[in-house]
C-alpha cells in the first residue's frame, strides 16, 4: 500500500506547485482501501479542512490513475506520522540535525569577494513566486557566462534577491574554487569609484574588475543620478560582456523604470531579460515558514503557520521576523505557537497588514488618495486615472476585506460582478511590472 501512495504521491507531484506538495502532501499516507472506501493519514485536522477544500479532485484523479477504484474519500488525523521531506525543489537543508546548523552558522562569514557563506540554495525555498528566476540562477552555475547573461534580478524588498545571487556566486566556488567572484552593492561601487579617482587610482579601480569571472552588483537602483558612476559601470560591464563573463545585477525594479539611468546601459541589463521575485501567495509562505521552523530545529503547528501566513502580506523578511518572535515568545512563555496565538499573547506586526475598518472608509481613502470626490470615483466615467482609482479600491476591497464581487460591484457603483473581476486582475497583472503602483497600494 506504501508503494501505491508513493505512485499517487508523485502523480499529484506533477500537478501542483513544489510549495503547496510540500506543505499538503508530503506527510500523508494511505491508511486502507476497502472497496472503493479510501482512508488518508493526516497530521492533523488542519490538513483535513485543507486538502478536502482544495485538492480532493486532484486526489481522486491520482488514485484512479493508479488503478484505485474510488467511491469516497475519508480523511484520519495520525499524529504518529514521521515528516518525510522529499527532496525535490523545496530543499532547505533540513537533512542537518541542530546540532550541524549551530556549527553552519558559526562558520559563516562574509569573505573578501564580498559573499556570505550563509546565502545557499539549499535554503532558498522555491515557490510559485520565485520558480523562474531560480531556474535561470540554475542555468547560470551550470554554464557560466553563456545563456542567462546578464542576469537581470528584480522586485520589492525582502523577496529574497540577495539571497539569492549570492547563491550563486557560492554555488560557482563550490564547483571552482578558483573561480573570480566579486559581489558589490551598488552603493559601494560607488563609494569605491569616487574613492580611487581622489586617489589618483582610477585604473587600478577598472583593473580590478578586468580579473573578474564574476560580478554580481546589488540595489542597482540606488545608482540613480551618478552619472560618472554610470559611465565607468557601462565600461566595465561592456568589457566582462565581451569576454563572456557572468554579470549578475539586482533592482528593486527594472532598469527603464530607473530616472536618470543611462538608456544604453538599461537596455544591455536586459539583453537575456529580466527576471522578477514576486510577493509569496499563501501555500509559498506556507512553505518558507516551515522550511524555516524546520531549519531553526524549532516545532509549530501548521495551525499557527497558517495564522502568520495570513496576516502576513509584505515580504519574505517580514514573515521570517514574525516567526522568530513567535518562537522566541512560544519558548519564553512555556507554551506552543498556536496556543500563544489563541491566548491573544501573539500580536503579527499591524503594520504588516493594513486592516481598513469598513467599504466606505476604503473607498474615502482611494478616492482622496487619487484627489478625486467618492462621488467622481465611484462613477461612470471612463477617463483614465478614474478607472485606475476605481479598480485600486475594488482590489483593496477584494483582498483586504474578502469582500464578494457582487458586493463590490454595489459598492463602487460598476454595472456588475465581471467588471470587478476583471478591475481585479488588471491591478494584479500591473503590479508585477507598476513598481509606482505598489508603492502606492
Amino acid at each position: 500500500m506504501y508503494n501505491v501512495w508513493e505512485n499517487v504521491l508523485a502523480e499529484i507531484e506533477q500537478k501542483i506547485s513544489p510549495a503547496n506538495f510540500s506543505t499538503w502532501f508530503q506527510d500523508t499516507s494511505l491508511l486502507s482501501n476497502e472497496d472503493g472506501d479510501i482512508t488518508i493519514g493526516v497530521k492533523n485536522s488542519f490538513y483535513v479542512k485543507q486538502l478536502r477544500a482544495k485538492y480532493l479532485t486532484i486526489i481522486t484523479d491520482a488514485l484512479t490513475k493508479n488503478g484505485i477504484t474510488v467511491k469516497n474519500i475519508n480523511f484520519e488525523v495520525k499524529s504518529n506520522i514521521k515528516p518525510k521531506i522529499r527532496p525535490r525543489e523545496i530543499s532547505t537543508g533540513l537533512n542537518q540535525k541542530p546540532s550541524n546548523i549551530k556549527s553552519i552558522k558559526k562558520s559563516s562569514t562574509e569573505n573578501n569577494n564580498g559573499l556570505n557563506e550563509k546565502y545557499t540554495l539549499d535554503n532558498f525555498v522555491i515557490g510559485s513566486n520565485n520558480d523562474v528566476a531560480v531556474a535561470a540562477a540554475k542555468s547560470i552555475i551550470k554554464a557560466p557566462g553563456t545563456r542567462c547573461n546578464p542576469f537581470f534580478l528584480y522586485g520589492g524588498p525582502g523577496l529574497g534577491k540577495t539571497h539569492l545571487v549570492q547563491a550563486i556566486g557560492n554555488e560557482l566556488l563550490k564547483n571552482n574554487p578558483n573561480y573570480k567572484i566579486l559581489y558589490t552593492p551598488v552603493s559601494r561601487f560607488f563609494s569605491d569609484f569616487i574613492d580611487a579617482i581622489q586617489s589618483g587610482k582610477g585604473k587600478d579601480f577598472n583593473r580590478k574588475f578586468e580579473k573578474l569571472d564574476c560580478l554580481i552588483i546589488d540595489d542597482f537602483q540606488q545608482i540613480m543620478n551618478k552619472e560618472k558612476s554610470q559611465e565607468e559601470f557601462f565600461n566595465i560591464f561592456n568589457n566582462l560582456y565581451q569576454l563572456n563573463k557572468q554579470i549578475i545585477v539586482t533592482s528593486d525594479r527594472l532598469p527603464n523604470q530607473i530616472k536618470t539611468v543611462d538608456e544604453r546601459l538599461a537596455s544591455r541589463l536586459t539583453w537575456a531579460g529580466a527576471f522578477d521575485l514576486g510577493l509569496p501567495k499563501f501555500e509559498d509562505k506556507c512553505a518558507i515558514l516551515r522550511a524555516k521552523a524546520e531549519f531553526m530545529g524549532a516545532e509549530i503547528e501548521p495551525e499557527a503557520i497558517e495564522y502568520i501566513a495570513e496576516n502576513v502580506n509584505t515580504n519574505i523578511r517580514d514573515l521570517e521576523g514574525e516567526l522568530s518572535t513567535i518562537l522566541l515568545m512560544s519558548e519564553v512563555r512555556g507554551l506552543t505557537p498556536w496556543e500563544l496565538i489563541q491566548n491573544g499573547a501573539a500580536n503579527i506586526n499591524k503594520s504588516s497588514k493594513l486592516r481598513p475598518t469598513s467599504s466606505k472608509q476604503v473607498i474615502e481613502k482611494v478616492a482622496k488618495f487619487y484627489n478625486l470626490t467618492t462621488k467622481e470615483m465611484c462613477g461612470k466615467s471612463r477617463v483614465s486615472h478614474i478607472k485606475t482609482a476605481r479598480q485600486v479600491a475594488m482590489f483593496i476591497l477584494s483582498k483586504e476585506l474578502s469582500m464578494s464581487t457582487t458586493k463590490i460591484a454595489t459598492e463602487v457603483g460598476v454595472k456588475d460582478h465581471t467588471t470587478v473581476m476583471h478591475g481585479i486582475r488588471k491591478i494584479e497583472s500591473d503590479l508585477k511590472l507598476n513598481f509606482a503602483l505598489r508603492d502606492q497600494i
